[in-house]
């Protein structure tokens, strides 16, 4: 139970448990997942210094928490109750703060909306989006490449979470049908990742078998991987682990 349930919360704030539905901090083996989406909020915030920002879907709050260090405010939206109340209790200060609401229907005129890692969760991803941009000058969304998260030819992973899942043009698509300009980019494996998947080409997996190392190994490796391990970069999109769209 340790393993799914968030560590070392201050005072009074419950922590989360994992259910699949969201990454979370301070769950050491969920460590990947949190950088992976850590490292895409971060590249937002540096584009979102001193606007008004609504952070759609905004989970357990780390994310509207990096936002609100350069956003002049920030509002973070979801209809989770614990996790509402415990992003509440953990990350409200000055120019942050949460709202339980449903994304659909939550309006706040801004100049920003982020809506990362949940696109692929709605039933209608082109209406909200629209809906978005009636809201706010810019969108940044993101979503997971369908060719990292799926088996080969399988239409869709088995994360029931999921409702559908994008390949490079599906997603370019849907952005374009929804805003003129769209910036798109992909977010790879960098530094130590990148080393792990030229060690995986070279026939890791059979050796760290063999020498009864993989529990060791990935118990040190995963703690210790950062946003720094992750790149964003415009080319080479097919083979992105997910996609960042910039909608204007």
């Amino acid at each position: 139970m340790q393993e799914t349930v968030q560590q070392g919360q201050p005072d009074g704030v419950p922590p989360l448990a994992l259910t699949g539905e969201r990454t979370l901090p301070d769950v050491p083996a969920e460590n990947y997942w949190f950088r992976r989406h850590l490292a895409v909020y971060e590249w937002v915030a540096q584009r979102c210094a001193g606007l008004h920002v609504v952070d759609m879907a905004s989970g357990e709050g780390y994310g509207s928490a990096v936002l609100g260090r350069q956003a002049r405010e920030v509002t973070g939206v979801d209809a989770n109750p614990e996790a509402f109340e415990h992003a509440r209790l953990k990350y409200s200060r000055p120019g942050l703060g949460f709202v339980r609401d449903l994304i659909e229907r939550h309006e706040e005129p801004c100049d920003a909306i982020v809506f990362l890692q949940t696109v692929e969760h709605v039933q209608d991803p082109a209406g909200l989006l629209r809906r978005f941009k009636e809201m706010a000058d810019t969108v940044f969304v993101s979503t997971p490449n369908l060719l990292t998260l799926a088996p080969p030819g399988a239409e869709k992973s088995d994360n029931p979470w999921h409702l559908r899942e994008y390949r490079e043009d599906e997603f370019r698509s849907l952005c374009h049908q929804v805003a003129d300009e769209v910036e798109l980019y992909g977010l790879f494996h960098a530094r130590k990742l990148r080393v792990h998947e030229w060690a995986l080409r070279a026939g890791w997996d059979r050796m760290h078998a063999a020498l009864g190392v993989t529990r060791s190994f990935y118990d040190r490796l995963v703690p210790a991987i950062s946003a720094r391990d992750f790149s964003l970069r415009s080319d080479r999109l097919e083979r992105a682990l997910d996609f960042v769209a910039v909608l204007r």
